[in-house]
């Protein structure tokens, strides 16, 4: 849990009051109200949400394990890597600030909080990256300035190197 001027972020449960969220997005708005809880009972995702003092979602993302191909990655990287035709990142599946909150670095505080959990996991179950897939090219923006790379082949799928995570956080 991660404490902020009165908001929290923690694990999303049946407690938190998700109905009246909306980050303008719609489909972020319809995940978080509609699906999140079942990926999270099915275990396919962990949700985390930032909530205020009232336990009203003001933000959130999503977390789990996916595989990366290796023919993905730039080839400096591939250089360094196992011949494995894949390997395995953290999916930073999605991310979303209600419009109340927007513009006032909440987005970049759930963004390191994902960050510092991703690579606290990696210590336990290897994770060589957070990947990420951008709904369209200001989200791909904001990840960029945040130092995630794109991978060639997907222009919208973005990647951190592990490594570079654990640098900001040593």
């Amino acid at each position: 849990m991660h404490d902020r001027d009165g908001y929290r972020i923690e694990v999303l449960d049946s407690s938190h009051d998700r109905d009246q969220f909306q980050c303008g997005v719609k489909v972020l708005d319809e995940y978080l109200q509609r699906r999140a809880g079942q990926d999270a009972g099915r275990r396919v995702a962990v949700p985390y949400v930032l909530v205020d003092e009232a336990s009203t979602v003001c933000g959130f993302y999503t977390l789990s394990q996916l595989a990366v191909r290796l023919v993905d990655l730039p080839q400096g990287m591939v250089e360094r890597l196992p011949r494995y035709p894949l390997v395995p990142a953290t999916l930073l599946g999605r991310l979303g600030v209600d419009r109340r909150l927007q513009g006032q670095g909440f987005g970049q505080l759930l963004l390191v909080d994902a960050l510092r959990r991703s690579h606290a996991a990696s210590q336990e179950v290897a994770s060589f990256a957070i990947v990420t897939e951008a709904k369209d090219e200001e989200s791909a923006g904001f990840y960029v300035a945040h130092g995630f790379c794109r991978l060639a082949s997907r222009e919208r799928t973005l990647f951190l190197p592990m490594a570079t995570v654990a640098r900001l956080f040593a």
